[in-house]
């Protein structure tokens, strides 16, 4: 009785020792994000332009396969059909193949330009944000009242405001607009495929809803993992700030040998918890890349199919190929763009705990009493 008393005190103490996950501070992020929401805006519409073109390329390669080379009307969209007519209809563009090719210039460049603005205004942004929340920090942090300090671990407060900042800013760095390009990508996909061939859509897209379900999944482990390696990290660092603080009174004392097997208990459960983030990113990777392919694959060959009994076109099995190709990683990035979100979630509540501690308030009008005389040192000495 007493060891399943014992077993029961261990198992609550151990639940009550995991740090509880703060709820997003929604005032903080609009705090962070005023002064470079134009950036955001700016690198919104870069998005929607950019993914707009790159699907013009495809579409051109179709259009140059099917209606000049073979002359296929049935897959050419029916507002296209009259601008090509007031051209010189297909005999103009059999005759200036290049104006194809100039279109695939033109739609690619516009593709890249666009791209870049959209990497350069996100790329202010976070760093303006990551600036502005490295000095709310330091302001806040020379505010507290010294028995804050006193009770902080110093490790941990360098880890936060250094590796949680800087996974908040690569968050809005890399994968905000990856969400943004997600939707829109397949968005757009989805209009133009299913306007092409509803039955070749759906089987194109059949595993799609599977790598978006196990990207999900993927988020709700990889946020656990996440944060027991990131305090795993943080007390380590702790450890090894006391030591080179202190080392001096570790060698008075002679414990050197016993700080460095604290030491190597803390980097061993910091490498295991790690490891086991690892091991998890290493299983999504492998099998939503293995789903990625056998979908490209099956859209490939149910294509090749369809144009062998002429229920296809050769161009229609051109953009399809290459429209599934595009959607299939968009919606595999969905597991890491929700690890990341989880990532930075879980920083900007560490981060929010520091910026929480309510700072040292002045004690008011102190008295000032009439004093006379002077102030003597006689036989002061230590």
């Amino acid at each position: 009785v007493m060891k399943k008393k014992e077993h029961q005190t261990a198992k609550k103490k151990k639940s009550t020792e995991q740090p509880e996950r703060r709820k997003t501070n929604w005032k903080l992020v609009s705090e962070l994000v005023h002064g470079y929401r134009r950036f955001i805006v700016v690198a919104t519409l870069s998005v929607i332009f950019a993914t707009a073109f790159s699907y013009a390329v495809p579409y051109v390669t179709s259009f140059t396969l099917d209606y000049v080379i073979q002359g296929i009307t049935t897959s050419t969209p029916k507002f296209l059909l009259p601008i090509v007519e007031s051209l010189g209809g297909r005999e103009y563009f059999v005759n200036s193949l290049i104006v194809c090719g100039i279109a695939l210039v033109f739609f690619t460049g516009m593709n890249c330009i666009f791209t870049y603005t959209r990497r350069q205004n996100i790329a202010y942004a976070s760093e303006g944000m990551a600036t502005t929340l490295r000095n709310r920090l330091y302001r806040h942090l020379e505010d507290v009242p010294y028995d804050y300090h006193k009770h902080a671990s110093t490790g941990d407060l360098v880890q936060r405001c250094t590796s949680d900042v800087d996974t908040v800013r690569r968050f809005v760095h890399l994968q905000l607009m990856e969400i943004v390009r997600t939707f829109v990508m397949f968005g757009l996909a989805a209009v133009v495929m299913f306007s092409v061939n509803v039955k070749m859509t759906l089987i194109s897209l059949a595993f799609l809803p599977f790598l978006t379900v196990g990207s999900f999944i993927y988020f709700k482990y990889v946020q656990i993992y996440f944060t027991g390696s990131d305090e795993a990290e943080g007390a380590l660092s702790t450890m090894l700030q006391e030591n080179l603080t202190g080392v001096r009174v570790v060698r008075a004392f002679g414990q050197q040998k016993s700080e460095i097997g604290k030491f190597t208990k803390l980097n061993a459960t910091y490498r295991e918890k790690t490891y086991q983030l690892i091991k998890l990113l290493g299983f999504y990777w492998g099998l939503s890349d293995s789903v990625g392919y056998i979908q490209i694959g099956l859209s490939l060959c149910m294509g090749v199919i369809g144009v062998y009994r002429g229920t296809f076109t050769l161009g229609n099995v051109a953009l399809f190929t290459t429209y599934v190709a595009m959607l299939t990683w968009p919606v595999r990035q969905l597991g890491r763009i929700l690890a990341d979100m989880g990532k930075a979630g879980v920083s900007l509540g560490r981060l929010d705990e520091i910026l929480s501690a309510p700072v040292e308030k002045e004690p008011g009008r102190a008295l000032t009493p009439d004093l006379t005389g002077d102030i003597v040192f006689d036989n002061v000495c230590f």
